[in-house]
C-alpha cells in the first residue's frame, strides 16, 4: 500500500510541476513539453470523474494557449484518445492546419457530424485528412463522393475503411469516372461489388483492367485491349463472376441501362454456356418476370421460346442458334460448370455449322467472330467445317 501511496504521491507532483510549467513556462517549448507530459498522464493514467473534470479544464487551457507549439503538442498527443472532450477537438479541429489534421486524421472524438462539417468547408487537405481516417462511415463517404474535392475522393476510393454505398459509389463513377487515380483507387480496394466492377470495365485503361483483374480474382481476360470485341469478353468474364452471388438481376439491370445489353452479348452468353444470364437477361430485355421468361424459354415450347425472344428485340438472323443452344440445354445433362460449358460450347458450334449450313456467309462469320473466347484448337475445328 505504502509503495502505491508513493507513486500516486510522485505522479501527483509532477503533474502539478508540469502545470506550473504549462502555465508559467519561460518559453513555448517549456510549455509544449510540458503539455506533452500532462497529456500523457491524461490519456494513459486511470482517473477519477473528479480528476477527469480537471483534466478537463487543463486541456481547455492547452487549447487556448497562443503558442501554436502547446496546442499542436494537446493535438498530437490526443489524436487518438477517448479522453479528448468533443468541444476541445471540435476547436482544434478549426485550428492551424498543422494542429488540426492529427486530430481531423483519427480523432474518435469528432461525430459524423463534425467531419460531415469538415467536407463541406471545401478545404481539401482537410477533406482529405477525414477520407484517410482508419473508418469512415458510409454517411460521411457519401458526403465526400458527392461534394468533396477530387483528391478527397481519391483518398476515401483508396481506403478500405471507408465503407462505400451503392450511392457513394454512383456519386464517384458519376463525378470522376474518367480521372484515372479515382478509378484507380476503387480497383486497389479489397472487395467490389459485381456491378461496380462492371461499370470499371467500360471506363478505364488496359493496364487497369489487368490489375482490376488480378485485385478482385477476375479471369484474366478482363486484360484486353478496348475494342467493342474485347469489352464485350470482359463483360461475359464478368457474368462468370456474377454468377457467383445472388444479384444477376441487378447486373442485367446495369448492363440494360448503360446500352450494354446486346443481342451479340445475349448470344455469346448462350453460345458460352451462360444459361442463367440469358434467361435475365430475355426477362430484362422483354420487360417480363424471371420467372414467367423462364417458363416460356424451358417449358413452352418452341412458340414459348419463340413469343420470348421475339418480344426481347433480338434479331430474327440469330433465333436458329438461340433455339439450338436452348435444345441442347435441354438433351445435356447441363450443371453449369466450366467443363460442362466449354463442351457445351463446342457441342453447340458443331450443331450450328452441321444443321444451319443454308445460313448466309455473314451470319456465320456474325458468330465466330463472338466465340473468339473459345480456344484455338475449337476455333480451328470451326473454320475446317465451314
Amino acid at each position: 500500500m505504502g509503495a502505491l501511496m508513493s507513486i500516486a504521491t510522485m505522479r501527483s507532483k509532477l503533474t502539478e510541476n508540469d502545470i506550473r510549467r504549462l502555465v508559467k513556462g519561460d518559453s513555448e517549448d517549456d510549455r509544449a513539453i510540458a503539455a506533452h507530459k500532462i497529456c500523457r498522464v491524461i490519456d494513459r493514467a486511470p482517473l477519477s470523474r473528479v480528476e477527469r473534470q480537471s483534466a478537463s479544464e487543463i486541456m481547455q487551457v492547452m487549447a487556448n494557449d497562443a503558442a501554436e507549439l502547446v496546442r499542436r503538442a494537446l493535438a498530437v498527443t490526443l489524436q487518438n484518445s477517448p479522453h479528448l472532450p468533443r468541444e476541445i477537438a471540435c476547436k482544434l479541429a478549426n485550428d492551424l492546419d498543422s494542429i488540426a489534421m492529427p486530430i481531423l486524421a483519427s480523432s474518435p472524438a469528432l461525430t459524423d457530424e463534425d467531419l460531415i462539417d469538415v467536407v463541406r468547408s471545401g478545404a481539401a487537405v482537410r477533406q482529405m485528412a477525414v477520407a484517410g481516417r482508419k473508418t469512415v462511415s458510409s454517411a460521411v463517404v457519401q458526403v465526400i463522393a458527392s461534394e468533396g474535392r477530387e483528391p478527397a475522393v481519391a483518398v476515401a476510393a483508396s481506403n478500405n475503411g471507408a465503407e462505400f454505398s451503392e450511392a457513394a459509389y454512383s456519386a464517384t463513377l458519376e463525378r470522376f469516372g474518367e480521372n484515372a487515380k479515382i478509378t484507380d483507387g476503387l480497383i486497389s480496394r479489397n472487395s467490389l461489388p459485381v456491378h461496380v466492377a462492371e461499370k470499371l470495365v467500360s471506363l478505364v485503361s488496359d493496364e487497369a483492367l489487368n490489375r482490376l483483374s488480378k485485385c478482385h480474382e477476375l479471369p484474366p481476360q478482363l486484360a484486353v485491349e478496348l475494342a467493342e470485341g474485347a469489352r464485350e469478353r470482359a463483360t461475359i468474364d464478368l457474368v462468370d463472376q456474377a454468377g457467383r452471388v445472388a444479384d444477376m438481376q441487378r447486373f442485367v439491370q446495369q448492363l440494360h441501362l448503360n446500352g450494354r445489353l446486346t443481342p451479340s452479348l445475349v448470344v455469346r452468353g448462350l453460345c458460352l454456356g451462360h444459361v442463367r444470364f440469358v434467361e435475365w437477361a430475355l426477362a430484362e430485355l422483354a420487360g417480363v418476370p424471371h420467372s414467367r421468361t423462364w417458363l416460356m424459354v424451358h417449358d413452352a415450347g418452341m412458340l414459348g421460346l419463340r413469343a420470348i425472344y421475339e418480344r426481347a428485340g433480338l434479331p430474327q438472323r440469330l433465333y436458329p442458334v438461340f433455339r439450338a443452344g436452348i435444345d441442347m440445354v435441354h438433351e445435356m445433362d447441363f450443371d453449369d460448370g466450366h467443363l460442362d460449358r466449354e463442351r457445351f460450347s463446342r457441342r453447340l458450334i458443331e450443331r450450328v455449322l452441321t444443321r444451319f449450313q443454308g445460313l448466309p456467309k455473314e451470319e456465320l462469320d456474325y458468330l465466330l467472330a463472338r466465340l473468339d473466347g473459345l480456344s484455338a484448337s475449337t476455333r480451328n475445328m470451326m473454320v475446317s467445317a465451314a
